[in-house]
């Protein structure tokens, strides 16, 4: 059976806070067929501190004077807009997802929009009380692990493993967290609600850095489903881990490159994001399954490309096969030559031209 992987177009905060362009954004990923497009959801005051700076990448995109707060400020969707984009994405026939950095955001996307899962984004990872508001609700979340070793993931998972067991904050501890992990029962929980990704938490990240085998080590450390978000230039790379099995890809794109806004350069355009769509769903079909057999396109080829066993020369009825008046040529509609040794030493029943295929009495 073919694989399906999901893909995740990544809005996250290129509307740069205008509700038409995020609309926008909606129609590139739908038009490009994508399964989910995905925002975020946040208040800049509550997730950062006012004088907290700004990553390299975006101090190289909008400039290191502003306060990380300040540019995340223009950047926050109102709630009240999810309704619409929400509103929107449904009328396109693509999911609406969003990124939940605060408590409050979390208490919105269950609550209000009703979305039945959550994608938790690389930097609240270690973020303990946001996983295990995410897990007590039962809510299936996509968790993406960039920055991480697998320690900083189990522990992630252990917090979450405890929410989907407990439904309760009461007697969470590391300890208790740990013990959920490794439990029968939370590996159950979490193998029913959780996928992870592989990250590599640079923009746009060097090809040299993401070790994609990390994915494949990922999936047999925890038993998850696993995928992998994408934040290198260009496709292939994504391609490439939809080949290595990603169950999901999540990647970033815009309607312009060159938008102001810390994330813009580092995405895909629309053309780009229809090509990256088309080439994970052809690798899915070519992915195809274990089992190695003709395939249909195969059965007419089969037929010119193999040989046969063919009269090197006129043979006359009663001469006898030999090596000096058979040859082997194409096409594979007599008998094969896998047959060639039953054939030298019996005697023709009929007479053959040159180049004709030999054909048995027995019918061999």
């Amino acid at each position: 059976m073919n694989k399906s992987t999901l893909i995740i177009a990544e809005a996250g905060v290129n509307h740069n806070g205008d509700l038409g362009l995020a609309r926008e954004l909606i129609d590139v990923a739908a038009d490009a067929g994508a399964d989910v497009v995905k925002f975020q959801t946040f208040s800049a005051s509550t997730i950062v501190t006012k004088n907290a700076g700004k990553a390299d990448y975006q101090k190289k995109a909008t400039g290191a004077e502003e306060s990380q707060q300040a540019m995340l400020a223009k950047l926050e969707l109102p709630y009240k807009a999810h309704f619409d984009l929400q509103a929107h994405a449904e009328k396109r026939g693509i999911e609406f997802l969003s990124s939940p950095f605060d408590d409050d955001a979390v208490r919105f996307l269950l609550d209000e929009l009703k979305l039945k899962r959550i994608k938790i984004p690389s930097g609240e990872i270690t973020n303990a009380p946001l996983l295990l508001r995410i897990a007590e609700r039962g809510t299936k979340a996509i968790l993406s692990t960039g920055m991480c070793d697998l320690s900083d993931i189990e522990n992630a998972l252990g917090v979450l493993a405890y929410g989907y067991l407990k439904k309760a904050t009461s007697g969470a501890s590391r300890v208790a967290f740990s013990d959920a992990f490794h439990s029968v029962d939370g590996l159950k929980a979490l193998k029913e609600n959780v996928i992870l990704l592989h990250c590599t938490s640079d923009y746009p990240a060097k090809f040299e850095q993401i070790n994609l085998n990390a994915m494949k080590t990922i999936e047999a450390a925890f038993g998850l489903p696993t995928g992998y978000s994408d934040h290198t230039d260009g496709i292939h790379v994504s391609v490439a881990a939809a080949a290595l099995g990603a169950v999901c890809i999540e990647k970033h794109f815009t309607t312009d490159k060159n938008l102001p806004g810390p994330d813009h350069k580092a995405s895909l355009n629309p053309a780009e994001l229809k090509e990256l769509v088309r080439g994970i769903r052809e690798t899915d079909l070519a992915l195809g399954y274990a089992m190695k057999r003709p395939q249909p396109g195969e059965i007419s080829t089969r037929k010119v490309a193999r040989k046969s066993i063919v009269a090197a020369r006129p043979i006359e009825k009663g001469e006898v096969f030999s090596k000096e008046n058979l040859v082997i040529k194409r096409p594979g509609t007599g008998i094969s030559p896998m047959n060639y040794w039953s054939v030298v030493g019996q005697k023709a029943a009929r007479g053959f031209e040159a180049d004709e295929l030999i054909e048995l009495e027995t019918g061999r």
